[in-house]
């Protein structure tokens, strides 16, 4: 089953786990959207601001450090995914709560071996 996915802290770096990630989901065929701070533009796909509400969102995969997700948990929450994947380093109590309140599921895990493992 292909799941939509938003990734949270998009990047055009090739040496960063959310350009990995946007590499490995559409390689599976996942359909992604990317969210970032910088423009540009990683698995042919453009990375926007977080402003869109993408309301078929079944997962988003988090890679935006926890002090710096404060400013995001509206968008997150309106987003209304399935579930939030809050990858290593991303890990937030707060936001789970917030989660968990609404019924997304929060998993704290990584997105690159739930994909190699075929967990995802």
């Amino acid at each position: 089953m292909k799941k939509k996915t938003l990734i949270l802290g998009a990047s055009t770096n090739p040496e960063r786990y959310a350009y990995l990630a946007a590499q490995r989901l559409t390689q599976h065929g996942h359909p992604i959207v990317n969210v970032g701070i910088k423009s540009g533009e990683v698995a042919g796909v453009p990375i926007e601001q977080p402003e869109t509400i993408h309301p078929d969102i079944d997962t988003i995969t988090l890679y935006v450090g926890t002090a710096n997700q404060q400013a995001y948990y509206d968008y997150i929450l309106k987003t209304n995914p399935k579930r939030i994947i809050f990858n290593p380093g991303t890990e937030n109590p707060e936001l789970e709560a917030l989660a968990k309140e609404k019924g997304i599921e929060a998993i704290a895990a990584c997105t690159l071996v739930m994909l190699s493992t075929g967990q995802y």
